[in-house]
């Protein structure tokens, strides 16, 4: 696991190190191209704004008035020239260029024009020139005026952050390395801490939890999420240990009768016993079988695995097969309403949750059952009532549950497996439908079943 740790963080570093690289990159690019045309572009406008006011100097008869302010007003990174229309120089700045003019350009009165030069040789300097001339009139005489901005000094900021950049880029680099580095270990050191206590809990100890870090994070969600689990383990594994416990329970019963049964009947070699003890023997392996047969269901509920071969069914046609079975072996009276109702499932097993659900009633009724189906806001509602007692509100949900019996006093012989409920919740929630226990006006047992009906 160290291991593995040590090549996490070496990959997450290398990546943001990667990924932070390439995005300076992109930026020192764009950074001193930006940076490159503000400063041109202001360039230019000084050298404009400079011809346009030493245009505004000529005035005076013989413009001695432009010619102080330009000598005046100079500066080391421009050279300013005056030139008449016969292309002679009348003033400038410096006085290497107090003879030749510096361009050819000679725009009219009021038109700036500009001319981007490698070098100004006729002054002897070889550094790069924006050149920007202007048309003026001035006493009926046209002049033109020159201004050349250098442009070494924007060529030397340019490098300068260049150079910054190509220098800062080494350190950052560094730190985001160093920071990355130690921030993924800390997270994978809070993720190894959970996958250790995660790895220390076996089945005997579900009950622990692993430590939720206070970070308010993916960590603290992960932690929260594995506790969950757990949790939810736990209690499949509690839910699980008793299901094996109350099976086992359910079927010694019937295992002892059958074993004393063979070892009785065997010691008498008249047969007589057997005989006698033939109709017992067969009921309990008939018990046995249907209590397995239950079980099998019910695991296959409880794992989602029940198979609805979903079709068109009546279910008033299953009702109403299912009612004529109750009439012919219960003990109580029956009344029964049926309205038409389709809907879309499985018959067997709408059969057997209907006939669990029957089977119920008349265990517990007194003397009457009340059956009623219709067809109600797209769904099939069916209702099962007897006089008998409701079952108390506490536990109306518990009912559901396997192995449930509420009345302790009804033995397995004449209650049943406690699996019937159980099943019919699994076979009614496989047909996305629902069933609850509750109770009558006149307060008696009441038990509906709602499914969706075909088309709805």
């Amino acid at each position: 696991m160290r291991r593995t740790r040590w090549g996490i963080r070496k990959r997450a570093t290398a990546t943001a190190v990667g990924v932070v690289a390439a995005a300076l990159l992109v930026g020192a690019i764009v950074l001193l191209v930006l940076l490159q045309t503000s400063l041109a572009a202001d360039a230019e406008g000084t050298a404009r704004q400079k011809a346009q006011d030493v245009a505004a100097q000529l005035g005076d008869p013989d413009d001695t008035e432009a010619a102080r302010y330009v000598s005046s007003t100079s500066r080391p990174d421009q050279i300013v020239q005056i030139i008449n229309s016969a292309g002679a120089v009348v003033a400038a700045s410096v006085p290497a260029a107090a003879k030749t003019p510096l361009t050819q350009l000679r725009p009219a009165d009021g038109q700036t024009l500009t001319q981007d030069v490698s070098d100004l040789s006729i002054i002897g300097n070889d550094d790069e020139f924006l050149v920007v001339a202007t048309g003026a009139r001035s006493n009926n005489k046209t002049f033109t005026v020159v201004v050349a901005a250098a442009e070494a000094i924007q060529k030397q900021t340019i490098i300068t952050v260049g150079w910054f950049i190509l220098g800062a880029t080494p350190v950052l680099l560094m730190v985001v390395g160093v920071s990355v580095w130690a921030l993924v270990g800390r997270s994978l050191r809070q993720v190894e801490r959970i996958r250790a206590q995660v790895a220390a809990i076996n089945a005997r100890r579900l009950d622990e939890r692993v430590e939720v870090p206070s970070t308010a994070d993916e960590i603290q969600a992960l932690a929260l999420t594995m506790n969950d689990m757990l949790e939810r383990l736990e209690s499949s594994d509690r839910e699980q240990r008793r299901f094996v416990a109350d099976a086992s329970h359910e079927l010694r019963s019937p295992l002892a009768t059958l074993s004393a049964g063979v070892e009785i009947a065997s010691a008498d070699p008249t047969g007589e016993t057997w005989r006698d003890m033939k109709g017992v023997l067969g009921e309990e392996t008939d018990r046995m079988r249907y209590l397995v047969e239950d079980l099998l269901t019910l695991a296959k509920t409880n794992d989602e695995r029940l198979e609805v071969d979903a079709i068109d069914v009546d279910l008033d046609d299953v009702v109403d097969a299912e009612l004529r079975r109750l009439k012919s072996t219960g003990r109580n009276a029956i009344n029964a309403h049926l309205g038409p109702a389709r809907v879309l499932g499985d018959a067997r097993q709408l059969g057997q949750a209907v006939r669990n659900i029957l089977d119920n009633a008349d265990r517990h009724a007194t003397s009457r059952i009340d059956i009623d189906l219709l067809s109600h806001d797209g769904n099939a509602v069916l209702t099962i009532e007897n006089d008998g007692p409701p079952i108390p509100l506490e536990e109306r949900q518990r009912v559901f549950e396997r192995f449930v019996r509420l009345d302790e006093s009804r033995s397995r012989e004449s209650g049943g497996s406690g699996l019937g409920l159980a099943i019919v919740a699994g076979i009614v929630a496989a047909h996305h439908g629902t069933v609850e226990a509750g109770e009558t006006a006149a307060g008696t047992s009441r038990f509906r079943m709602v499914l969706p009906l075909v088309g709805s």
